[in-house]
C-alpha cells in the first residue's frame, strides 16, 4: 500500500518550525487516522540527516520518546486528532526557508514519508 506524499504532508502544521536555544522543533497533527509506528527514520533538514538519538517526539501530556527508542518491540501509538511536537537537539537553524524530510515505518503498510518547506520562527 502506498500513501501519497500530498496526504502525508497534511500531518505537518504549517508555520510551526521554530528555532530553539538547543536546536529546532516543529509540530504534527494526526488528521489521517490512528495507528502505530514501529520505526522512525532519521529526519532530514535541508537534506542533511539528523541524529535519531537527538530527535524526540513529545505528546501533549509532555511525555517524550527518542526516535531511536521506537521499534517493532516498542511501537509509538499515533492517535487520531492528536498533536505532537518533534524536537531536534544540536542543529541550529538559520533564518529563512528550510526543507524538512520526515519518514517512518508503519506495520503492514511499510515506509511512509514526506518533505515540506517552512520558514524558521523564533521561540
Amino acid at each position: 500500500m502506498k500513501v501519497p506524499g500530498f496526504l502525508l504532508r497534511r500531518l505537518y502544521v504549517k508555520g510551526s518550525l521554530r528555532a530553539t536555544e538547543t536546536g529546532f522543533s516543529f509540530e504534527l497533527h494526526n488528521s489521517l487516522g490512528s495507528g502505530s509506528v514501529n520505526e522512525m527514520r532519521p529526519l532530514t533538514l535541508d537534506r542533511t540527516p539528523q541524529n535519531p538519538d537527538c530527535s524526540t517526539i513529545r505528546r501533549a501530556d509532555g511525555s517524550e520518546v527518542a526516535f531511536s527508542a521506537i521499534s517493532a518491540e516498542a511501537p509509538f501509538a499515533l492517535e487520531m486528532g492528536r498533536s505532537l511536537t518533534i524536537h531536534v537537539e544540536g542543529t541550529q537553524l538559520t533564518p529563512g526557508k528550510h526543507e524538512i524530510g520526515f519518514s517512518f515505518v508503519v506495520p503492514v503498510v511499510g515506509a511512509l514519508g514526506f518533505t515540506v518547506e517552512d520558514v524558521t520562527r523564533r521561540g
